[in-house]
């Protein structure tokens, strides 16, 4: 579904993707951890095509989505489904309409098939809990039917049984639509739960990337003090 080949960006003199390389395989869960600010958001970003690379190939079913440009890249977009960092819902739209949004806009659903496909609450965000509006930010993402779907830390801010709820939503939600999914997480141990491939982000680039087992059990001391959570508490010191 996605191969990406040597991807390097920098803002500045600041290098954030550092010739990056990673396949995820069609109907399969690939979530990439890495430590804060290591640039896990500005890869996903360049998936989407909101940043463009310095160097490098994003191959999205064959096609090359950095040579892409205006209805081109939005015919792509069109098999995507994103989950934002934080969720990014529309406040002054009730939860119906930001779930019923993307079928406004790429499908032109008529307005009686719209009513039998959104079931959700006419409340504004603002009125709901942090679980509530991610479950409605993930609604949203999915009620096209995409083939792909991006989260980018779709846990952020929530107690560890929230966590638990929303990880195991996208994990049936992908058992029943068979999306490809690549998750952006720093949620350890419990990504290992839902995850097919397992990529660590570290300095720009994958060090490592394989099966939950293969990441639990590395010999990579960057990989394991990251699981560990030990990464922060050495750089602090």
């Amino acid at each position: 579904m996605i191969k990406v080949e040597g991807l390097t960006k920098s803002f500045g003199r600041q290098k954030v993707l550092r010739e990056l390389s990673l396949e995820v395989a069609t109907g399969t869960i690939t979530i990439v951890i890495g430590r804060s600010g290591g640039g896990k958001s500005v890869f996903l970003k360049h998936l989407v095509g909101l940043i463009r690379p310095d160097a490098g190939r994003i191959m999205v079913d064959g096609v090359d989505i950095s040579r892409l440009r205006g209805r081109e890249l939005d015919q792509i977009r069109r098999a995507y489904g994103v989950v934002f960092q934080g969720g990014a819902l529309f406040d002054s739209m009730s939860c119906f309409d930001n779930v019923a949004f993307p079928l406004r806009e790429k499908v032109r659903i008529p307005s009686a098939e719209l009513s039998k496909r959104v079931a959700a609450a006419p409340l504004l965000p603002g009125a709901l809990s942090g679980g509530m509006r991610k479950r409605v930010a993930i609604a949203r993402a999915v009620a096209t039917s995409p083939e792909l779907v991006l989260f980018d830390e779709p846990t952020t801010g929530l107690d560890p049984v929230l966590v638990n709820t929303i990880h195991h939503l996208i994990l049936d939600l992908h058992r029943r639509f068979r999306f490809t999914a690549v998750v952006v997480s720093h949620e350890i141990p419990e990504i290992f739960e839902i995850a097919d491939t397992v990529a660590m982000l570290h300095e720009g680039r994958i060090v490592e990337v394989g099966p939950p087992s293969v990441i639990q059990g590395s010999t990579n001391p960057v990989v394991q003090r990251f699981i560990k959570g030990e990464a922060e508490n050495l750089e602090a010191r």
